[in-house]
């Protein structure tokens, strides 16, 4: 019988599967988009339907569920404030899938999946975020040194 099996299997054992779409998860939840395989896409799409349903309701034990497979708390803070005050008003289709071709290698058919309504600049963030530290610093380190000549 097949009980609690309604996902597609992917060609890997239930663990691989569970991490797998627990960081795809978190990766379009902060990245707001990225590109898979489109199977993988498709399947992706309930997961972060689900986890910003879980945002949008607000309790305590919606947040810990939520971080039981998420495992990031940066991640279900923005799931929890952002995203959930974005979609207040949207029941549901929180995600889109895009046909992006096929990978050269394998001609695998590749997807954009990406949250409606997603801030462009969200993408990327975090390395901008690094870039602005490292150049700050480094001229902070010039002037420093400039100084002591």
């Amino acid at each position: 019988m097949r009980h609690g099996m309604k996902h597609r299997k992917l060609n890997m054992d239930t663990n691989a599967r569970k991490a797998l779409f627990s960081n795809l998860t978190a990766a379009v939840l902060t990245h707001e988009q990225i590109k898979v395989t489109l199977p993988r896409a498709k399947e992706l799409r309930t997961f972060v339907d689900n986890m910003i349903t879980l945002g949008k309701k607000g309790q305590l034990n919606n947040r810990r569920q939520a971080l039981a497979f998420l495992r990031d708390n940066e991640v279900v803070s923005k799931l929890f404030s952002t995203l959930a005050e974005r979609y207040k008003n949207r029941n549901g289709g929180y995600t889109r899938v895009l046909k992006a071709g096929f990978r050269y290698g394998d001609c695998a058919p590749m997807a954009i999946i990406e949250l409606v309504d997603r801030d462009v600049n969200a993408k990327g963030a975090k390395d901008l975020a690094r870039v602005a530290a490292e150049k700050a610093a480094a001229a902070e380190a010039e002037k420093a040194a400039a100084e002591s000549k």
